[in-house]
């Protein structure tokens, strides 16, 4: 990509114009929350400005408009995802709030004492917590499959993990502490044939890679907005229809009923049957906002964007003494995890903040899998298509400094 294309699309996201204790803002936690582009925040802007209005309940133009426009998000996400039907796309709070729905409506209706929910040590708390505290409820039991060195699933080991008793399996698209990609197709299949039920948090993996829920088969697929350069507070969960309609509803309130009477309640047709309450309206109308911008810079431009600095700071961090990085596989996202022998990652993290630089340090919500790499904590930085090979040196000259502070 040109100079000029490079700038051009750096300026789209105001955040990068500001400058940090004096020193130009240098991102590179896009795994924790990509910055957002000009498009999305003005649509925002512009909901509370002139179009402000509850969805499905109003008998006038603003609410008229309002849910006209929260459908045709709807509609985006459903093509983004390659979905069969918008009846397919719930709306929720985010990926946690996605996995929550799953764990608690369909591990209440399938699963019994004994049955097993399979997950990986590569799992964000996310996809774990949920299912552990179903299990607590049902007397399911979770187990767990494990990745090698290089922080990837070795389908022979998982599938030596699944068995009859396996009935659900919950598993990231992607990594978001160790970048690793995950053969989602592959493991769709052998969980099916077992006749277990798939479950993906795919957070990590729609900002950077295309996805299609029917070519990959899964029965449920989870995102965040704001990973996908749209608003806080807005999630998806992709679901089969044959057994959402099979599921009870999750929340009970406004909008997921049908009926009410002191008596019964009838619930709602899909996908409302899922969405009770006022739903974050702004914020799924800047969702779609975001998949459009997604889809006009592509899918092959983000990969070469995110990838060519992905390998360019691999290599210029591998020249640091001391550095362990965690996570090596050959088909990883542009997250880089790692340590340096001697300083404690928060320390780093701290210095390199003092220079504008922004990365993550800690846990990144997967303590087991940091367990199994025997550290607590490591440092992450991670890429997306506003970052350049000049933020790359910002973090290696930031590094060399933390290391000579702080011998």
């Amino acid at each position: 990509m040109s100079l000029i294309e490079q700038n051009k699309l750096r300026a789209d996201f105001p955040a990068l114009t500001q400058k940090i204790r004096g020193k130009p803002l240098v991102y590179l936690d896009s795994a924790a929350s990509a910055l957002k582009p000009w498009p999305v925040i003005e649509r925002i802007s512009h909901f509370y400005t002139y179009e402000t209005s509850n969805v499905h309940r109003g008998a006038h133009y603003l609410a008229d408009e309002a849910t006209k426009n929260f459908e045709a998000s709807r509609e985006k996400v459903r093509s983004f995802l390659n979905a069969e039907s918008t009846e397919e796309i719930i709306f929720t709070q985010g990926t946690t709030g996605s996995l929550n729905l799953v764990a608690q409506s369909l591990g209440k209706m399938l699963l019994k004492a004994g049955d097993e929910i399979l997950v990986s040590e590569l799992e964000h708390h996310a996809n774990i917590v949920p299912w552990q505290m179903i299990a607590e409820t049902t007397g399911a039991k979770i187990v767990v499959a494990p990745v090698n060195n290089d922080g990837e699933i070795s389908i022979e080991k998982w599938s030596q993990k699944l068995s009859s008793k396996t009935k659900i399996v919950a598993i990231s698209h992607c990594s978001n502490t160790l970048g690793s990609y995950v053969d989602i197709e592959t493991i769709t299949k052998l969980a099916h044939k077992a006749g277990a039920l798939v479950v993906v948090d795919g957070a990590q993996a729609v900002s950077t890679i295309p996805v299609d829920v029917r070519a990959l088969n899964v029965d449920f697929y989870a995102f965040s907005a704001h990973k996908l350069f749209g608003p806080y507070g807005v999630g998806v969960l992709y679901g089969k229809k044959e057994l959402l309609l099979k599921m009870p509803p999750y929340q009970g309130g406004g909008s997921m009923i049908s009926t009410v009477s002191f008596e019964k309640t009838t619930y709602n047709d899909l996908p409302y049957k899922f969405e009770a309450g006022t739903p974050h309206i702004e914020g799924v109308i800047a969702l779609g906002v975001g998949i459009d911008y997604v889809l006009k810079v592509g899918f092959e431009k983000i990969h070469q964007i995110e990838h060519e600095l992905l390998d360019y700071a691999t290599a210029e961090l591998s020249k640091i003494p001391g550095v362990l990085i965690f996570g090596t596989s050959k088909h990883k996202a542009p997250i880089l995890s790692f340590a340096i022998e001697g300083f404690h990652h928060s320390d780093v993290s701290q210095i390199l903040d003092q220079e504008g630089i922004a990365v993550r340090a800690g846990h990144h919500c997967t303590m087991p899998l940091l367990k199994r790499y025997n550290v607590s904590g490591t440092i992450r930085a991670s890429f997306s298509i506003y970052n350049n090979k000049a933020d790359v040196d910002a973090l290696i000259k930031g590094l060399l400094k933390a290391k000579e502070m702080l011998l």
